[in-house]
C-alpha cells in the first residue's frame, strides 16, 4: 500500500529498551518488512532516535502511523527538541491510551514536516499490486508447475519448496495469502462483498448456482416439496 502510494515505507521499532530479545524481534520483522528498512529507536537514550533523521529534511513530509501507545508522539517530541505533543504510557492491560485524537502537521526546526496521527488498529487494502512488497513470492510463484497454484500443497510448487528449504518463512506466506484474500474485496460495495464471500464459500460445490440447486434438493428431501 505504501509503495503504491509513492511514499517510502519505513518500519520503526520504538521502546527498544523494553525488548528482552531485540535480535529475535528484528529477525521476525525482517520476514514481513516487504522491502522496507527497519529502524530501532529508544527515547530514553540521547541517540536512540537519530536514525529517523535521515528521512527528514526540507521538502519532506513524514507521517507516523501505528497503534496507540507505541511512542509516535514521544518520538516526534524528541525530533522537535521539546514536548509539543501530549504523551501517555500503556494501560495495565498493555493497550495504548488514545492521547492523540486528531491528525496534526508539525514543521520541524531543521526543515521538513511530520504528521502525528491517532492510534489505529488496522489499515484497509488500497491497492492489490504486490509486485514490490512480495517480489520474492511472485518470483517463486512463476516457477510453480501450475499457473493457478495456490501454494497449499500442489505438486511442483516452488513456493512450498522454498519454505521446506528455509528460504521463505511460513509467516511471510501467510501474510501474502491474507492480503491477497483482502484484495479480492477492493472497490466493492457491501452487497458485492457479501456476494463474493458466498462465491468463495461455495466454490467447492461449483459456485452459487449449484449451491442454490443443492439447497433446493435438500429442502425437497427434508420437507417433501
Amino acid at each position: 500500500m505504501a509503495w503504491d502510494s509513492g511514499a517510502v515505507p519505513v518500519i520503526v521499532l520504538t521502546k527498544a529498551d523494553l525488548c528482552a530479545d531485540l535480535a529475535r524481534r528484528l529477525s521476525e520483522i525482517g520476514t514481513v518488512a516487504c522491502g522496507a528498512e527497519v529502524l530501532v529507536t529508544s527515547s530514553l537514550s540521547e541517540d536512540g532516535w537519530t536514525s529517523v533523521r535521515k528521512y527528514l529534511g526540507r521538502g519532506k513530509t513524514v507521517a507516523f502511523i501505528g497503534s496507540s501507545g507505541v511512542g509516535k508522539s514521544t518520538l516526534i517530541n524528541r525530533l522537535l527538541g521539546w514536548d509539543a505533543l501530549a504523551t501517555k504510557g500503556l494501560r495495565n492491560d498493555d493497550k495504548g491510551r488514545h492521547t492523540t485524537t486528531r491528525r496534526e502537521l508539525i514543521v520541524l526546526p531543521e526543515g521538513g514536516a511530520v504528521i502525528d496521527t491517532p492510534g489505529m488498529r488496522e489499515l484497509g487494502i488500497e491497492s492489490a499490486d504486490f509486485s514490490k512488497a512480495f517480489a520474492d513470492i511472485g518470483k517463486l510463484a512463476a516457477e510453480c508447475r501450475f499457473r493457478d497454484c495456490t501454494h497449499s500443497g500442489e505438486p511442483g510448487c516452488a513456493v512450498r519448496r522454498a519454505m521446506d528449504e528455509g528460504l521463505l518463512s511460513a509467516e511471510r506466506l501467510a501474510a501474502w495469502k491474507k492480503l491477497k484474500k483482502e484484495a479480492v474485496y477492493e472497490g466493492l460495495n457491501s452487497r458485492q462483498i457479501e456476494s463474493e464471500k458466498f462465491s468463495v464459500m461455495f466454490a467447492e460445490v461449483g459456485g452459487m448456482k449449484n449451491a442454490r440447486k443443492f439447497a433446493k434438493e435438500i429442502n425437497k428431501k427434508r420437507h417433501g416439496y
